[in-house]
């Protein structure tokens, strides 16, 4: 960099610890995969590390006061357009991940600041070129799957929807979208993972099915099945069934002293919509307490969404239990019970295609469901299912034990080393989706302080973003006006981990098991899942996996290290991350607390107000942008 201009620039805008927060990330990234926080284990991460590092990389460098006085290589208005364009880039298929290595390196080594600004105009300018060398074909008319899943601000899932018609035809394509990647059927391991923990399910189930069998009139023959089972499998006779053997089952474990510490009940109204959705949502089959816990039995009784912990898709046809139509139609009950239950960290259900049983579990990733079983040929198995949902905890439920009751809803923080106890009063958002960040915001105030008012906000994260409650504390503590000022942050732990979605929620489900259901099919069914092999193990404790997955790591060449030769372009091949992207991605659950609560656009007193409003957001985005501070949006 020979000109004067520029060197002026970067003398009077230096870098100082606007990269602080990506370093920050590069340890974490290493601490995971078990390297060393050293530049040497750069050549260790793999593709899709890097490109994660590189996108964090541009994320932090547009943010830097620098940007926007640097000029633009491509005859831009200055550097940090140039910046905005990199991200697509860098996420493409066709970028050659070698090339951002120099930068990392550069900035992670703590070197000059004109040699890190040497670096980014070359990577600028090598990327102006090769987008100039393709031959000018009009452009695709959206941008590369693979950017849009690793960017979460260019993510269209259900809950960028306005809450208006929430019609099926719209929902649905986008919803089939936002987990396609994500979907897995066929994971043998699904009910020992999700009910391997209940307390005594296994002798429970073993002495209920027994009683099925050795009652003066059987219910259940080998050989046989459910003798009351209807052959028809016409959905009014099977709803009928499901009630009456919940209720036996019930009373059968009642009778052996095995009594639930809350009472739920099966519902039946598949012809009814459920209140509490936008549009109308009918639900085939489910299990649901009212508020009170004490659920009558009547057919009276109303419920809605906030109701119902495990919901049921029934289809007549065993053909139908591996169609995607009956996965998608599941998938859209998860996602009504996340939006009415602002705790649900994850949703239990299940799919029942005349005798065919699947278990699913749905998450901020996406979904697993289990390998299919014939509740005729394994009756144990049914009767362990239907007990273990009715016996499990509100945390095995899905449900947030970090928020609790007593006198009104609180989640407690450790702050400057003191325990302190914010109450949740109201709801103020919630993502309608089921998979992504989940923004869900609610009005509090802490315990004994009346003018202690805040907004408490948890979102499932990548794990390898920078943390919101970082940049924000930064800003705070700069004084920048006209943003929220920060309180605390924290990543939530449940069971005393990390509360993240592979480790925690999924309790270290083995990835490698099951398969994507919307990207293949098997030439063969998968082999059913039976009670011999699965309740022995549901009696084993449950735990957080002790180790996660090194396929991220491997050994780049030497060769691909010597300069008298441009590095080879990684083929999509040479890399398990690059095969396995969406798979080995992992959200976190992370809460911040903030002190300013503020109004809804459309509550303004007066148009006057409003622009008074947005010119002050216009403020504060310019005081960060120019203040040097990492704060990204």
């Amino acid at each position: 960099m020979a000109d004067g201009s520029i060197s002026d620039i970067i003398q009077a805008k230096p870098i100082g610890k606007g990269l602080n927060a990506f370093r920050d990330s590069f340890s974490l990234v290493c601490q995971d995969l078990g390297l060393p926080d050293s530049l040497e284990s750069l050549d260790r991460i793999g593709n899709e590390g890097l490109q994660n590092l590189a996108l964090n990389l541009v994320s932090a460098l547009q943010t830097l006061p620098a940007a926007r006085l640097l000029h633009s290589t491509r005859g831009g208005k200055n550097l940090f357009g140039d910046l905005l364009r990199l991200p697509a880039i860098i996420g493409s298929d066709d970028f050659d991940i070698e090339r951002i290595i120099p930068l990392l390196k550069a900035v992670l080594d703590h070197e000059a600041d004109e040699l890190v600004w040497d670096r980014i105009y070359g990577i600028v300018a090598q990327s102006a070129l090769t987008i100039s060398d393709k031959p000018s074909t009009p452009p695709p008319s959206g941008l590369p799957h693979t950017s849009s899943f690793q960017q979460t601000p260019w993510t269209f899932n259900t809950g960028s929807f306005a809450d208006t018609s929430d019609l099926r035809k719209d929902v649905d394509p986008i919803l089939k979208n936002e987990v396609e990647g994500n979907l897995k059927v066929d994971h043998p391991d699904v009910f020992t993972t999700f009910f391997g923990g209940i307390p005594q399910l296994h002798e429970m189930a073993r002495a209920v099915f027994q009683n099925c069998k050795d009652t003066e009139a059987p219910l259940f023959q080998e050989g046989a099945g459910w003798l009351d089972w209807p052959a028809g499998c016409e959905e009014a006779d099977v709803l009928r069934f499901l009630r009456r053997h919940v209720n036996q089952f019930l009373l059968s474990a009642d009778e052996r002293d095995f009594r639930p510490a809350k009472r739920r009940r099966c519902i039946t109204t598949p012809n009814k919509p459920v209140p509490g959705s936008v549009s109308k949502r009918k639900l085939d089959v489910g299990l649901a307490y009212n508020s009170n816990n004490e659920l009558e039995d009547s057919d009276n009784k109303r419920y809605d969404w906030s109701h119902i912990l495990i919901p049921g898709e029934l289809k007549s046809n065993a053909r139908e239990d591996n169609h995607n139509s009956t996965w998608l139609d599941l998938l859209r009950y998860a996602r009504e019970i996340f939006n009415a239950q602002d705790t649900r960290r994850f949703v239990l259900g299940f799919t029942l295609c005349g005798s065919m049983m699947r278990l699913w579990e749905f998450d901020r990733l996406g979904a697993i469901g289990s390998t299919a079983f014939d509740i005729n040929k394994d009756g144990e198995m049914f009767v362990s299912v239907v007990l273990g949902y009715l016996w499990m905890s509100e945390e095995e439920l899905g449900f947030d034990p970090t928020i609790m009751e007593d006198n009104g809803r609180y989640t407690d923080i450790q702050r400057n080393g003191q325990k302190e106890r914010i109450y949740l009063e109201e709801l103020m958002k919630r993502q309608r989706s089921v998979a992504g960040r989940a923004t869900t915001c609610w009005r509090g105030f802490l315990e004994d302080k009346a003018d202690g008012r805040f907004v408490i906000k948890d979102s499932w994260e990548y794990e390898e973003r920078l943390e919101e409650g970082l940049l924000l504390k930064e800003a705070t503590e700069a004084g920048v006006e006209n943003v929220a000022r920060y309180y605390h942050h924290e990543t939530v732990r449940v069971g005393g981990e990390m509360d993240d979605v592979l480790y925690n929620v999924r309790k270290g489900l083995n990835e490698a098991g099951g398969r994507n259901a919307f990207q293949q099919r098997r030439s063969t069914p998968s082999e059913p899942a039976t009670s011999s092999a699965i309740l022995s193990a549901s009696s084993s404790k449950r735990g957080r996996s002790t180790s996660r997955s090194k396929t991220m790591t491997r050994k780049r060449s030497s060769s691909c290290l010597q300069p008298s030769m441009p590095p080879p372009k990684r083929s999509c091949s040479d890399s398990p991350v690059k095969q396995d992207a969406a798979q080995r991605r992992n959200r976190v659950h992370r809460r911040l607390v903030m002190r300013d609560i503020g109004k809804s656009i459309y509550e303004a007193s007066s148009p006057r107000a409003i622009l008074r409003g947005l010119f002050g957001g216009i403020k504060g985005e310019h005081d960060v942008m120019y203040s040097g501070l990492r704060l990204m949006y």
